[in-house]
């Protein structure tokens, strides 16, 4: 069995699985951000810590529309077609293209919420959608729109899946607590939905790199694979059987992305790893919570994932 068929069987209980398999991921520098150039870093990495699969990073955020203040600007959000994204499609295409038959080939995807925050901020797409949320829909189309393209794309270029991260579900960011579920999950599910249409590997990605959840029950409903999500849940700590049960299919994660991963030594990445996998369901894929800080070594990340290789159960 080797990583491709490794991953496209972890959601099949009757199929043994030889180990345990592990992802970590990681932003480049600028210069590898398209084209060849994000194809040859992401190839390195994928060699150099021997992860399972390949994640290519999504680095063509929307550009700052500094005009979009208020609820009433969001109309004015421009469109991107597909030559908005030519240098990250060529990273796709390339990856594709040089991995795909040893390897499953995943699309990091950002949500309509979370790029519209990107061209704004965070706290104005928060604000105007806390204000008059239904002059916010229009831009919210807009952007899936243009998305759609780009994942419409990533499909017919041979992608394995997507990593859908979505954000604003969580605890205390709106005054109205059924705003996401009216303005922000249908949007999401546009793009999901296209993925898991058209793709047989998806991971869903609950971010918590800005706040965290109370509940998450918002996301039980969507469809992916694997889920990856902060165990951290309000007052609690779920653990990743936890996680795996609430969401019904198995679960990515058990480090945290700034903690021993990050600052450890060999010794104390072992503890942590071995901790996680003592405490992990049996379809299970070792992580980290969100993306590792880029100063991070590559050492630290393919010593966790040697580890999780040679665990025995």
């Amino acid at each position: 069995m080797n990583k491709r068929d490794l991953i496209l069987n972890l959601p099949h209980e009757t199929q043994p699985l030889p180990y345990i398999p592990a992802a970590f991921f990681l932003h480049f520098p600028a210069e590898f951000h398209a084209g060849q150039p994000a194809v040859d870093k992401h190839l390195e990495y994928f060699r150099y810590t021997n992860m399972d699969f390949v994640k290519i990073q999504y680095e063509r955020n929307f550009p700052l529309i500094p005009e979009i203040q208020t609820p009433d600007d969001w109309a004015n959000f421009p469109s991107y077609g597909l030559d908005f994204f030519e240098g990250q499609l060529e990273a796709v295409k390339g990856l594709v293209q040089a991995v795909k038959s040893e390897a499953v080939v995943i699309m990091t995807l950002y949500s309509p919420f979370m790029c519209a925050g990107h061209a704004t901020s965070d706290a104005i797409i928060t604000d105007s959608l806390n204000r008059e949320p239904e002059k916010v829909r229009k831009g919210l189309e807009i952007i899936t729109n243009s998305l759609l393209l780009f994942v419409q794309e990533c499909i017919k270029l041979g992608v394995d899946g997507f990593y859908t991260s979505s954000q604003g579900g969580e605890a205390g960011r709106f005054d109205d607590p059924t705003t996401f579920e009216k303005y922000i999950k249908p949007y999401d599910l546009v793009l999901i939905e296209e993925a898991n249409r058209a793709c047989q590997f998806n991971i869903l990605h609950v971010c918590d790199y800005l706040l965290d959840y109370a509940d998450f029950s918002p996301f039980l409903s969507y469809p992916g694979t694997i889920v990856s999500c902060p165990l951290k849940l309000g007052a609690r700590d779920l653990t990743a059987k936890e996680a795996a049960k609430l969401f019904g299919r198995p679960f990515m994660g058990g480090l945290e992305r700034k903690g021993i991963i990050t600052t450890g030594t060999p010794e104390q990445i072992r503890q942590a790893v071995v901790a996680a996998l003592e405490d992990a369901p049996e379809r299970f894929v070792l992580g980290a919570d969100c993306t590792i800080p880029s100063e991070t070594s590559w050492d630290n990340l393919k010593f966790a994932i040697e580890v999780a290789h040679s665990y025995k159960r």
